[in-house]
């Protein structure tokens, strides 16, 4: 058996060509379909997409957009290359709440098992999803660069999966709310003028509102000192800056980062079509590692509380 194991994600994991390359990661693409009926494959790069033609589009007619992973040949086809070679694999898929990826991958993992027993291979719910999910994949990558095995690797990534956080806001809720990432409960936030409601994954991985700030200028504040309350060992840790067609505001957001948290590298990284689909223009949000995030985000909230209180005192 070859030492080496591929780490493959699915296409919601939303790493561009530059993480794909420097990590040696193989993502698994899937497909969404434009208002005109044809499917496309993914993309994680605008070579062939125009981003703020895309985003202007999905605005006007969101519910004219579908995606879809890949499916279970898909899937089969692309573990198979790897095994054929005495490689193993450890696939991680979007959190199965939100999407049918992860059905799909347990299919083909069950498949490779059938006609390969000896085959080293193993599938991880990531409980996360867009680059979140795709920031988990590369600490993945960085600990089998390390010379962590196999084993280890999926062992750190089921024990630290519920470690990574969302911080940041959205324009609009009330299109995440439509896609089922957020509780339409919440969406309202989203309708008010100058309002930014924040967000931060919860125990099962989805979108909650935690709370909602006045404004840019109150947001950014409450937003690093969240991060400070929450982020482990910022020195070592890589961040990532999400933005949906938001690189206006992610610019900021990553020197303020930068400057007040003091990390080894903060990337500003896209929301491609497939996650963008669901997601929508307006998602300006870090990713890292921090504590574990508490059943209820009952911890979360309270800490979001206390950092409103003290800027307005």
């Amino acid at each position: 058996m070859n030492k080496y194991f591929a780490i493959m994600p699915d296409v919601n994991s939303d790493l561009n060509d530059f993480f794909r390359k420097e990590y040696d990661i193989d993502v698994i693409m899937g497909h969404y379909t434009t208002p005109d009926g044809v499917e496309h494959p993914s993309v994680l790069n605008w070579e062939t997409v125009n981003r703020d033609q895309f985003y202007k589009d999905l605005k006007k007619n969101p519910n004219a957009y579908k995606t879809s992973p890949a499916n279970v040949e898909e899937c089969y086809q692309a573990f198979e290359k790897h095994i054929k070679n005495g490689e193993g694999v450890i696939a991680i898929s979007i959190s199965q709440t939100l999407s049918g990826s992860y059905s799909f991958m347990k299919q083909a993992v069950d498949r490779i098992k059938e006609n390969y027993p000896e085959a080293q291979i193993a599938l991880v719910d990531s409980m996360r999803f867009g680059p979140g999910f795709g920031l988990l994949a590369v600490y993945a990558a960085q600990l089998r660069r390390d010379g962590k095995s196999f084993d280890d690797v999926v062992a750190w990534l089921e024990r630290n999966k519920n470690h990574f956080h969302q911080t940041g806001w959205m324009d609009d809720l009330s299109f995440v709310a439509k896609k089922g990432r957020l509780t339409h409960s919440k969406a309202f936030f989203g309708s008010l003028v100058g309002i930014k409601p924040v967000g931060e994954f919860d125990y099962n991985g989805m979108t909650t509102v935690i709370g909602k700030c006045k404004g840019e200028k109150e947001a950014y504040k409450v937003l690093i000192e969240y991060i400070k309350r929450h982020i482990i060992k910022p020195e070592e840790q890589i961040i990532f800056v999400a933005t949906s067609n938001r690189h206006a505001n992610a610019e900021v957001y990553k020197k303020l980062i930068e400057d007040n948290i003091h990390p080894k590298a903060v990337y500003i990284n896209d929301v491609y079509p497939n996650c963008g689909v669901n997601i929508g223009p307006g998602l300006m949000a870090a990713y890292y590692y921090g504590k574990p995030i508490s059943e209820g985000l009952v911890e979360e909230t309270k800490v979001f509380n206390e950092i409103k209180a003290s800027i307005k005192e």
